[in-house]
């Protein structure tokens, strides 16, 4: 008999739910006081601070450096730059009175009044273009002060009305990038690098395979010239954009008087961009990656690489048992894994073991490791792995295991990208006709990523999101999407096809 999993319902039977339940059972994060905002669990925070030490790196690498920008925006920055501030106007939270007052009830309770009205509001940023704008304008008077290359980590707020956690929250934690370099193809060049850096670190850190590629017009950043993006597939075929960099131009420049003496002595606007992924990549991760007993976190990202449970049958061998566990997490701290020590935990606490284990199948930590009395006297580990079976387990000879261990966590590293690459690859289709992918999109269709030929215009494009909730999730950059042929929708030459797909 087969043991019936630990998330209800099961992914097949209703996914939305299933992922609430999972972030539930994995303890990662709950729905706040606040409507829309969350609170984010040490296990969650665990995962989103490793991300964000392993992004910073490849920031450093790249030559940016971190700073802090002010929560609160001057609504007139935002209307400095019309298409950017309408973009987001419905999505802004404003703050328009500076103190409270206690008025006293007749009943005995006190109200918290607001008063002493701004003369101006601040919206709480939506995204910093435009305050970090006048910075660089007053940073910026010569080409010798370029290029500029800011990261800042924050968190930002977009009134959302149908919240889910991790994917789509009032308040969430990011980080945005902002350079200002002095011609479009400096600009354009670090655009498409951050570019870079997203995807690789989506396949390589988190395991999830994306498409880069580039927006069309319609789903553009807004106030960009040009938005390029990565967007993955999770397992109910639905696309998710995981990371974008921004070519902004000079529109912001511009807006915010970004300017700089040339090398031949004329005043000129500098060229920007911006970048940035959120906490929405824990729920990508999820999404990706987890099964019907839970999350599974790569091994690259896992807060805890390795638990290990001390099996403590009888009072007199326990403080033996942890002792040993403990000499075994030490041991194992001096490896290096992904250039990082080894993240170890030793569970010690007074609960069953069975209940233990559990607890961490749910929350996904890649590698488990028993061990009891008799492992002590054999020499060997009890070692289950989060990308195989939970009741799969293998028994190792210690020295085996300490020799072997990082060549352990690659391959689960390297399983659940396969995994991920072969489900994306078996929901993606090329087709060719409207027939097609009418019934590919259907409630009673595959659903997944449909690869079409497209020249059709904004307003066909807008027609198709709003008759089927279907978008252009991005133009492909690699050649292997480069193929001659006709429009689906108007019948005109197309020599690339596009990717389309329903989405978060």
């Amino acid at each position: 008999m087969s043991q019936a999993p630990a998330i209800s319902p099961t992914r097949e039977k209703d996914f939305p739910e299933w992922y609430q339940q999972v972030v539930r059972a994995a303890d990662m994060a709950e729905n706040s006081e606040v409507r829309g905002c969350m609170v984010i669990k040490p296990w969650g925070y665990g995962l989103w601070e490793n991300i964000q030490k392993q992004l910073d790196v490849k920031f450093k690498e790249t030559g940016h450096v971190n700073a802090y920008f002010p929560l609160l925006i001057p609504l007139s920055y935002l209307e400095k730059e019309a298409e950017h501030a309408e973009g987001f106007a419905t999505e802004c939270a404003v703050v328009t009175h500076h103190r409270l007052e206690a008025q006293k009830q007749p009943d005995g309770t006190t109200k918290m009044i607001p008063t002493g009205k701004l003369e101006e509001p601040f919206v709480i940023r939506p995204t910093s273009e435009t305050i970090i704008g006048a910075a660089f304008a007053r940073w910026v008077q010569s080409y010798r002060d370029l290029p500029l290359l800011i990261n800042q980590w924050a968190n930002v707020m977009r009134w959302e009305m149908r919240p889910r956690l991790f994917l789509r929250t009032a308040e969430f934690l990011w980080q945005e990038g902002h350079t200002a370099h002095e011609t479009y193809e400096e600009a354009m060049e670090e655009t498409k690098l951050m570019h870079k850096v997203y995807a690789d670190f989506l396949r390589n850190h988190l395991a999830i395979p994306v498409i880069p590629g580039e927006k069309t017009e319609n789903e553009r950043f807004p106030g960009a010239v040009n938005t390029f993006t990565v967007e993955a597939m999770v397992q109910d075929k639905k696309a998710i954009q995981a990371g974008t960099s921004h070519y902004l131009g000079q529109n912001f420049a511009k807006a915010s008087n970004i300017q700089f003496l040339g090398r031949d002595n004329t005043r000129q606007f500098a060229h920007t961009t911006s970048w940035g992924v959120s906490t929405r990549l824990i729920g990508t991760l999820i999404m990706a990656h987890g099964d019907d007993d839970g999350v599974i976190v790569p091994p690259r990202v896992a807060p805890y690489q390795i638990v290990i449970l001390p099996v403590t049958p009888k009072p007199d061998t326990r403080q033996e048992v942890i002792d040993a566990c403990e000499a075994l997490a030490k041991t194992l701290r001096t490896q290096v894994f992904g250039g990082e020590p080894l993240r170890v935990h030793v569970d010690k606490r007074d609960l069953q073991g069975g209940a233990k284990n559990w607890e961490w199948i749910k929350k996904g930590v890649p590698m488990r490791v028993e061990m009891g009395p008799r492992d002590i006297t054999s020499r060997s580990v009890a070692v289950s792995r989060r990308d195989q079976g939970p009741k799969a387990k293998e028994i190792i000879g210690k020295e085996d295991f300490l020799r072997d261990v990082t060549e352990k966590l690659q391959e689960i590293q390297d399983a659940l990208l396969a995994r991920a690459t072969e489900m994306r690859n078996a929901n993606m289709k090329k087709m060719d006709t409207m027939e097609e992918f009418q019934a590919f999109f259907a409630d009673s269709g595959p659903g997944g990523f449909a690869l079409m030929h497209w020249a059709g215009s904004n307003e066909e494009e807008d027609k198709i999101a709003k008759d089927m909730k279907v978008t252009i999730r991005c133009v492909p950059l690699s050649d292997e999407f480069a193929e001659e042929g006709k429009c689906f929708m108007t019948g005109k030459p197309s020599s690339k096809r596009v990717v389309f797909a329903k989405s978060y």
